[in-house]
Parts: C-alpha cells; structure tokens; sequence
C-alpha cells in the first residue's frame, strides 16, 4: 500500500541490495586477482561511481564464467523512499561486510618480496557485493539461492550500471589476498546466511 501511494506522488524508490556468492574448488583462487584489480582501481578513482560500475560489470561477467564454482548463496536487501535513510543502510552493510573474517585487502603491504613462493591457494571464496540503485529491478528482488536466479541478478546488475541507475556500489572478498585460506569451518562461522544452491 505504502509502495504505491508513494509511487503515485512521485517519490524515487531506493533498493540496498546484498549478494553473498561462495565459490569452491581449486580453481577458484585466480578471481582474487579480479576483485583486488577492482578494488585497487576503485581506490585510484577516489571511489568514482562511474569507475566502480565498470568494475562490477567485470566482476559480474567473470563471475558469471566461474558459475561451475558457485556452492552457496545468501541475499537481503530493503526498499526506502528516503535517500539518506538508504544510505545508512549501506553504511550498515559496509561495516558488517567489513568485519567478516579476512574481508579487507591490506592494499598498503609490501608483501611478497621476502615470502617463500609457495603459498597456499584458498579453496574458498566468498564475495559479498552491496549495491544501491534506483527503481526496480525484479531479478535482485527475488530469492537468489538457485542458480538460474543468480545468472539473472549478475545481468540485471550489468544492465543496472549501463543505465545509470546504481547509487553506491562495495565489493567485500574473503580472503581478501593471495596466501590467505578460508576454511570450511570460518565459513561456517562467518557467513552463516549461505544456502547450497
């Protein structure tokens, strides 16, 4: 009811929408280049909403390649007529994307130089994607815990960014850098809303 009186007087609607994708398998590791390339660009850019969207669409398309890998998936997300009451509830999603285990990259390391060239190669990934948009996009309004529903949110978030319709967009990763490993059982512990799909 309020949806429509709203609609009638002509008040824009925000959607803050959360994806948790968790990709298995030895394969899996590679795709942490693609989200540090994203976020090192995205920090470059001052955080450029225009930058950032060219970023999502990467990743989307790349993720979208590796869906043999997908184990499990989690959404949430809300509906505002108010700007500022959306953007705290990004805020929000931020920080609690932030504090999950092994979710920030340290950009600013020196790492590598002095490390033995082995290193262990994570079997896990999880990426969490925060994105704000105007209007309505049925395919990010849904239930995403199968995969046919998720192919149709990583296009309907493709599509989002070439309309111009995206307000914020944060990309979260765990682990956040090669040489990390997510085990089973931190998945467990920190990301608990994953359903198998």
């Amino acid at each position: 009811m309020r949806d429509t009186f709203n609609r009638m007087i002509g008040k824009t609607r925000y959607v803050v929408f959360r994806l948790f994708l968790h990709l298995g398998g030895g394969e899996v590791a590679p795709i942490l280049g693609v989200l540090n390339r994203g976020a090192i660009e995205a920090i470059d850019a001052d955080g450029d909403l225009e930058v950032v969207g060219e970023g999502l669409v990467e990743l989307s398309q790349t993720l979208l390649q590796y869906d043999e890998y997908w184990l499990s998936a989690a959404n949430e997300g809300d509906v505002f007529w108010d700007e500022g009451e959306a953007g705290d509830y990004v805020n929000e999603l931020f920080t609690d994307s932030a504090q999950r285990y092994l979710s920030e990259p340290d950009l600013n390391s020196d790492a590598g130089f002095d490390e033995p060239l082995s290193i262990p190669v994570t079997r896990n990934v999880v990426v969490m994607i925060t994105v704000a948009y105007e209007g309505e996009v049925p395919e990010l309004e849904t239930d995403l815990s199968n995969v046919q529903a998720l192919k149709e949110a990583f296009k309907a978030l493709i599509n989002l960014h070439y309309k111009q319709k995206v307000r914020a967009i944060q990309v979260h990763f765990s682990p956040a850098q090669l040489g990390d490993e997510l085990t089973s059982d931190q998945l467990l512990q920190h990301y608990p809303e994953l359903i198998p799909l």
